[in-house]
């Protein structure tokens, strides 16, 4: 894992977190995320916060203008509704600032028994609200780690956390987060540009298929 770390740091820089300590925010930011892209996430969350004067606001307000103000987020029928339930969930006031001196697994148990909140969402509250050590395991970080072999083949998304935190120094966790999640986009991608890829020599799913990758720019870098 360390010689992954050093290595992406060589293609991309160490990243550095500044945790907000917003974790409701956070959590909001998160749902919003689904699938959508960053853009439209920011979009829909900016709308939010322009519409109603605070969380307690967002969580009365009548759901077809939740539903409205997020409209851009995509999916806004279901994810105003689980919005207003979260925040519904945690009550008054609407705040989750004692997750940051929680007990790690206290903290992740009260985080996914919300509704719709899932270990991903958990993770991101964590590391991005407070800089606690999590991984959290998006579609890139899990395509990356799979082909990498960091969790076994097919693992679930709960198991692929575990072993994702099990097995990374906890000071590195946002820096490999954030650099899986790059070389997911820019060269591990569905269809991989393994030619490109500087991870290749240690990764077995390269080994296991390059006689069977394509001649082109995706498995050599020329084109």
């Amino acid at each position: 894992m360390r010689a992954i770390r050093d290595r992406l740091r060589e293609m991309y820089g160490r990243p550095r977190n500044s945790p907000h300590r917003e974790p409701v925010e956070e959590l909001v930011r998160t749902v919003l995320s689904q699938n959508t892209n960053d853009r439209n996430r920011d979009v829909a969350y900016d709308r939010l916060r322009e519409r109603f004067p605070s969380w307690e606001a967002v969580r009365d307000a009548p759901r077809e203008e939740v539903i409205e103000a997020i409209r851009p987020g995509g999916l806004a029928q279901q994810k105003g509704p689980r919005i207003q339930h979260i925040l519904g969930e945690i009550g008054d006031p609407i705040e989750l600032d004692w997750l940051a001196e929680a007990p790690r697994a206290r903290a992740i148990d009260y985080l996914t028994e919300l509704p719709g909140v899932g270990r991903k969402t958990a993770a991101c509250v964590q590391i991005f609200s407070f800089g606690l050590p999590e991984i959290p395991v998006d579609t890139h970080v899990y395509r990356v780690g799979g082909r990498l072999g960091l969790f076994p083949e097919k693992a679930s998304l709960e198991a692929a956390h575990d072993e994702m935190l099990a097995i990374t120094d906890p000071e590195d966790a946002y820096e490999l987060h954030m650099n899986l999640i790059r070389h997911g986009r820019e060269v591990c991608r569905p269809r991989p540009r393994c030619g490109e890829c500087g991870l290749r020599r240690m990764c077995p799913w390269y080994r296991a298929n390059r006689d069977s990758l394509p001649s082109g720019r995706s498995a050599t870098g020329r084109g």
